[in-house]
């Protein structure tokens, strides 16, 4: 047995309606919401994952090469010592 109730079918029809412009207008409301979120983090000079990645890199090579010239200035230095301490030592054989 089946009724058919125009009021009900147009209830339903406009709550249907109601329900797919409230979802629209959340999905609106989202996009605005990233767009604003985007801007105000932009305007605070944030880096990209990439770009901080890019320079944490380039750090560390720089580190790397550093400490590579530090142990080989210590080793120049090392070997010039001896040879200072020769010329400066004073010749006793003569008296």
């Amino acid at each position: 047995m089946q009724s058919e109730n125009r009021l009900f079918d147009d209830f339903v029809k406009m709550m249907n309606g109601a329900a797919g412009t409230i979802a629209g207008m959340a999905r609106e409301g989202e996009s605005a919401a990233r767009e604003r979120a985007r801007e105000w983090i932009g305007g605070m000079d944030f880096v990209s994952r990439d770009e901080f990645e890019a320079v944490k890199a380039m750090a560390a090579a720089a580190r790397d090469e550093a400490d590579a010239l530090k142990a080989r200035i210590e080793a120049l230095e090392a070997a010039a010592k001896p040879a200072v301490k020769a010329k400066s030592k004073p010749d006793t054989a003569k008296s």
